[in-house]
């Protein structure tokens, strides 16, 4: 048999079979929907409080907090801010309150200022602002309408 023979052959039997690959692990994401919110509470919790949590850690965290449909806890909202002190993310910070501010959805007129009356106290020690006091709260080319001067 030629060496072309048995490369065709060889190659034919490659592309024949089926690819296995017995070392797959199956990932199951349905744990996260029985978690108990005090259970989810402490676990980002405890995340943005570690010592070693860089920037990415930090934005992954939110950015999976954003994907639930909750608002997050004070609690949680407090250590978001202070792992954004340590990481020295200002903007960070404020775009995480206006995160938060956007989750209220419908319901901002109550949720909110809770929050804020909760996180105000932690906001005023890092020095950091509030959206609403950025002014983030209006259109970015807001002008005041001549009719209201």
């Amino acid at each position: 048999m030629s060496i072309v023979g048995t490369a065709s052959k060889l190659f034919v039997n490659l592309v024949a079979r089926p690819f296995l690959n017995n070392n797959l692990r199956s990932i199951s994401h349905l744990v996260a929907q029985y978690e108990k919110p005090e259970d989810i509470v402490c676990r980002y919790e405890c995340l943005f409080s570690r010592e070693d949590a860089d920037g990415w850690d930090v934005r992954q965290a939110m950015n999976d907090l954003t994907g639930y449909d909750s608002v997050p806890e004070p609690r949680i909202v407090i250590a978001a801010l202070h792992a954004c002190r340590r990481l020295n993310d200002y903007a960070l910070a404020v775009r995480f309150l206006e995160m938060v501010k956007n989750k209220c959805g419908k319901d901002v007129d109550k949720i909110y200022p809770y929050i804020v009356q909760e996180v105000g106290s932690t906001v005023a020690e890092l020095g950091c602002d509030f959206p609403e006091s950025l002014g983030y709260d209006k259109p970015e080319l807001y002008w005041e309408s001549v009719m209201d001067m």
